[in-house]
């Protein structure tokens, strides 16, 4: 097979001197792929057709036919592109090719190396400062399944001989980054640089900074590091609580939507802050900045606890149930050793079957009817008398209910956040208390994890419920089937055997028919996780802060972000926010240069930020694009539009800062607050003076400009 596609302009390197021994590997990598894909293909379809069994076996066979699924999928994205390049070490003469995903040929010798393990380090990591052993690296550009061109660097003085041809100016990485830009992130793992490599293969422990500027690539390194970790440290497989990713908005995980699975991971978990609340998807932003200030505090947060212990006093008198005539008296010393049932740490909704469990025990002891147990258990569990005494003692309880009373009942912010001012309280009423802002999603969640889903609730009561008519039913056949047998003039011995097969617990489990009972659906993104991951770090509040920590007992975080690009400013040290918000383990890591933005546009961005905040950390530009940034009119909007169209074939240009404007094929029209975090050849700025006053507006037309990885036009009205 031939794979090396060059142009005429570099047809040098199309020597077979060059190129013949990886015409072989990739012929040998393709077979591998080919036979691979009928061998899986085989045998996930044998684990499909096995019968499902119980259990363990189930589980077993569950989780085989996700594992072998996940690797078709993968091994079916790629072809022989699954190579990314490879590696001449000095103590080995024969290539090491480095791949997407490892890959062995039928023999068991090793065709590609998975990116993430440790033997490949040196294929990114080298340095002409530090080559890690290596004497020579190669790396491919693949289109549609073919190399367009490749690039040899070398570390050693006689590494020059046979790699002359191949060698350029530039790397790899840098000349991918003059490419035209497309709706999805590009595929960069076959150029990640040494600096940003280091960060991807950082220990998991503790919380991990990852802080620069535009274009210093970032969310390149938190989704590597993100495919990274899930391949190296067993902590995070699914079965262990697994990783969360958390974007800044729904654009931007649209455009990384690609990237995971073309690393060799799929399945990863991703989410905005919005997705975490139900309300997330129709809460509006907070407009009185008085009212987010105050609802930013993660202290604020800590309200909701005594919010809910507010309905967790025992009755002081006592109740009177009576069952089939009987009347049982619980007491208020019964109820206190009832609510004593509800263990710290289970929600509220669900310790509320707890202490239902221990009334019962409690009116079992104290009934001198003839009810048997089971009846009396079923009596009770359907008796309105206990039900309302307990609905009023310890009742199920709504998030959106018990925050929405917070914003309406002053007496009650009162009483659960008594260091608020009165003009605090006063501040934080409004008048339909569940007109949900951004401002209140921490709120909502904190009283969603502190109560459990009601729903779920009423949903164990009425399956528990269920599972007992349903036993009930059953001992009426089994007592028929026995009465039948007897009748029939069957041994008596055969009779007792019948029973207690029948009554055992493994025929009781098999007996019951579970698919008819109430179930109720899991929040999978509730947690807990054993890594989060969280892009644009910089613009979380403190209370924000507060909805990732309850999913993360371990506290072990991946932080990307730039302090200069926070809308709401951020003058202090990243560890002093973190260690604020309850994160007291914090590594730092610094990404210094801007690999994507042209010199030509940061040059025109820098004062703008600086004008803001002077400290401000901007990064170097590498590269220069020879364009001009260029001024003009809104009313040539449409004209510079059609023009670069008309010029370009490829690429996204994005219009921001024009809600007016209709999108077209190739142009975006955004906020700038929702392109934060993506890239686009040509950027459109109109109007920026207008996105507002302060380092809010700074920080808006410093990202805005800073999208632009080609051109950059700003027009004014």
């Amino acid at each position: 097979m031939h794979v090396f596609h060059l142009p005429d302009n570099l047809a040098a390197k199309a020597d077979p001197a060059l190129v013949a021994a990886d015409e072989r590997h990739f012929a040998a990598i393709a077979e591998s792929l080919q036979r691979s894909i009928a061998e899986i293909s085989a045998e996930l379809d044998a684990e499909r057709r096995a019968p499902g069994g119980m259990g363990q076996a189930a589980l077993d066979r569950d989780l085989a036919v996700h594992r072998l699924a996940a690797r078709l999928r993968a091994l079916r994205r790629f072809g022989v592109d699954l190579c990314l390049g490879h590696m001449v070490s000095a103590d080995n003469p024969e290539p090491v090719y480095v791949g997407r995903l490892g890959l062995k040929d039928s023999a068991g010798r090793q065709l590609l190396i998975d990116w993430r393990s440790p033997a490949a380090e040196p294929f990114f990591g080298a340095t002409h400062a530090n080559p890690m052993g290596l004497v020579s690296r190669r790396r491919y550009r693949w289109t549609r399944g073919q190399v367009t061109d490749y690039w040899d660097e070398v570390f050693t003085p006689d590494g020059l001989v046979g790699h002359a041809a191949a060698l350029d100016d530039q790397s790899a990485f840098i000349a991918s980054l003059g490419s035209s830009r497309s709706p999805r992130m590009r595929d960069v793992l076959g150029t990640i640089q040494a600096d940003q490599d280091a960060i991807v293969r950082a220990g998991s422990s503790g919380a991990l900074v990852v802080d620069g500027g535009p274009g210093t690539g970032k969310t390149v390194v938190a989704l590597h590091r993100t495919a990274y970790l899930l391949y190296s440290d067993p902590r995070l497989g699914h079965r262990h609580g697994g990783l969360l990713f958390v974007g800044p908005h729904r654009p931007y995980l649209a455009y990384i939507a690609d990237v995971l699975p073309s690393l060799g991971e799929e399945g990863v978990r991703t989410c905005t802050l919005r997705d975490l609340v139900t309300e997330g998807a129709i809460a509006t932003v907070e407009t009185d900045p008085d009212v987010a200030m105050l609802k930013a505090s993660a202290e604020l947060v800590k309200a909701i606890e005594p919010a809910v212990r507010f309905y967790e006093e025992p009755p002081a008198e006592g109740t009177t149930v009576t069952v089939d005539g009987v009347g049982i008296r619980l007491t208020a010393a019964d109820w206190a050793q009832a609510f004593d049932a509800a263990e710290a740490g289970v929600p509220h909704n669900d310790a509320r079957e707890l202490i239902l469990g221990e009334l019962l025990e409690i009116l079992a002891d104290k009934y001198e009817g003839e009810l048997d147990d089971d009846l009396l258990r079923r009596s009770l569990l359907r008796n309105n008398e206990l039900m309302a005494a307990l609905n009023t003692a310890w009742p199920l309880l709504e998030a959106a209910d018990v925050v929405g009373d917070l914003w309406s009942v002053p007496a009650y912010l009162r009483k659960c956040a008594p260091w608020l001012s009165v003009e605090e309280v006063r501040a934080l009423q409004r008048r339909d208390p569940q007109a949900w802002t951004v401002s209140d999603l921490p709120y909502l969640d904190a009283a969603r994890q502190r109560l459990g889903d009601p729903a779920a609730a009423r949903q164990k009561r009425r399956r528990a419920a269920a599972l007992a008519d349903q036993r009930a039913h059953m001992d009426l056949v089994v007592d028929n089937l026995i009465s039948a047998a007897r009748d029939s003039g069957a041994d008596p011995d055969d009779g007792i055997g019948l029973v207690n097969m029948l009554r055992g617990e493994d025929a009781q489990v098999s007996l019951v028919n579970e698919d008819v009972l109430p179930t109720s659906d899991r929040d999978v993104l509730a947690g807990p996780y054993a890594h989060v991951v969280v892009d644009e770090a910089q613009e979380l509040t403190d209370a924000e802060w507060q909805m990732l920590l309850l999913r993360c007992p371990s506290r072990s975080f991946t932080i990307v972000g730039d302090r200069a690009q926070a809308r709401h400013g951020f003058t202090e040290s990243w560890q002093e926010r973190l260690k604020r918000v309850g994160l007291d383990r914090v590594t730092m890591a610094g990404l210094t240069i801007n690999y994507r933005t042209p010199e030509e546009v940061m040059a025109e961005a820098e004062p703008v930020i600086r004008a803001a905040l002077p400290d401000a950390n901007v990064p170097t530009s590498i590269r220069a694009s020879g364009i001009p940034v260029r001024h003009g009119s809104v009313s040539e909007l449409d004209a510079i539009l059609d023009e670069w169209l008309a010029e370009n074939a490829d690429g996204t240009a994005c219009v921001i800062g024009d809600p007016a404007f209709a999108e077209r094929p190739r142009v975006r029209s955004l906020t700038p607050v929702l392109s934060k975090g993506l890239e686009f050849d040509l950027v459109v700025l109109v109007d920026p003076e207008r996105f507002g006053t302060g380092i809010e507006g700074a920080v808006d037309r410093y990202v805005a400009m800073t999208r632009a990885t080609q051109r950059l036009v700003v027009l004014t009205s």
